[in-house]
C-alpha cells in the first residue's frame, strides 16, 4: 500500500514539476522579423571598416548597427540598402523600394546630408572659426526651414510601403565633449558644431514622433567617447589620409554606442 502511495505520490510530483516547467520556460519563438535597413552613411556603416563586395561605394559594413542587429538576433529576414552620402530624396527615389507589405521592422538613419553635414565640416577644418559659425548657421536655418517635410516625406513613404512595419528612427551623435583641452578647432567652432547637430537630431526626433515611429537617441550613449574626451573615442577625427571617414563612428562606435540603443528599442 505504501510502496503504491509513495508511486502516487512520486507521479504527482513529477506531473506538477513538468506543469510549472512549462508554464515557467520562456518561448523560444523563432525570430520572425522581416527586417530591412535604410538611410545614409551612419546607417551602412562607413568608418566602421568590413565592407561588404556587394556594396560598392555605398560602403555598408558588417560592423554597422543594422548588421550587428541581423548577426545577434537572426530575424528572419534581412536586407540592408543603407548607403554613404544618402538624402532624404535618395532614401525615397533608390532605397523605399526594398520595402513591402511583409517587413515588419525598419531601420532609418537620414537628414545629416540634407543639411551639408560634410561639407561643414570642411569649411570649419579649412576656414577657420567665423566661417565655421557661419556655416553651422546657414545649415541650422536650413534645417528649420527644411527637414521637417523632408523627413516627413520619407517617414510617409516607409509607411505607405511597409504599413505593419516597426520603425526606427535613429540620430546621430554629437561630434565633441566641450569644456576640455583640445587641439584643432577653435572652442567656439566646436561649441557651434555641437548645437548645429542638436538641433538637427532634435527636429528628427519630433518628426519620427509625429510619424508615430519610435526614435534611438544616441546621443548620451557617446558621451565620455566624443572626440576631445578622455575616453576611448568612437567618433574618427579629421583623416587627410581617408576624408570619408571623418566624424563618423568607428567600429567600436556602431557596437557600443548606435546597436544597443538600437537593439533596445527593436526588440
Amino acid at each position: 500500500m505504501w510502496r503504491s502511495r509513495l508511486a502516487t505520490l512520486a507521479l504527482s510530483l513529477a506531473t506538477a514539476t513538468a506543469a510549472t516547467l512549462t508554464l515557467t520556460a520562456p518561448a523560444q519563438a523563432a525570430p520572425a522579423d522581416h527586417y530591412v535597413a535604410l538611410g545614409d552613411s551612419y546607417s551602412s556603416g562607413v568608418g566602421a571598416g568590413s565592407y561588404t563586395a556587394e556594396s560598392g561605394s555605398c560602403q555598408r559594413s558588417t560592423n554597422a548597427y543594422p548588421a550587428l542587429y541581423a548577426t545577434n538576433v537572426r530575424p528572419a529576414s534581412y536586407r540592408s540598402v543603407a548607403c554613404s552620402g544618402a538624402t532624404t530624396t535618395s532614401v525615397i527615389n533608390t532605397q523605399l523600394s526594398a520595402l513591402s507589405a511583409t517587413t515588419t521592422l525598419v531601420s532609418v538613419t537620414v537628414g545629416g546630408n540634407d543639411v551639408g553635414f560634410a561639407n561643414i565640416m570642411t569649411t570649419c577644418v579649412l576656414y577657420g572659426t567665423t566661417d565655421c559659425v557661419a556655416a553651422v548657421q546657414a545649415a541650422e536655418n536650413k534645417a528649420r526651414a527644411d527637414l521637417p517635410a523632408l523627413l516627413r516625406a520619407v517617414y510617409n513613404g516607409i509607411r505607405t510601403r511597409a504599413p505593419s512595419a516597426r520603425v526606427v528612427v535613429v540620430g546621430y551623435p554629437v561630434f565633441y565633449q566641450l569644456g576640455t583641452t583640445c587641439v584643432g578647432l577653435s572652442a567656439t567652432s566646436r561649441a557651434k558644431i555641437n548645437e548645429g547637430i542638436n538641433l538637427v537630431v532634435d527636429i528628427t526626433r519630433s518628426a519620427a514622433q509625429a510619424a508615430g515611429f519610435t526614435f534611438a537617441d544616441v546621443r548620451s550613449k557617446f558621451v565620455g567617447h566624443q572626440l576631445c574626451s578622455y575616453g576611448e573615442k568612437w567618433l574618427h577625427a579629421l583623416n587627410f589620409a581617408n576624408i570619408g571617414i571623418s566624424y563618423h563612428p568607428t567600429a567600436a562606435g556602431q557596437s557600443g554606442g548606435y546597436y544597443p540603443v538600437f537593439r533596445s528599442v527593436a526588440g
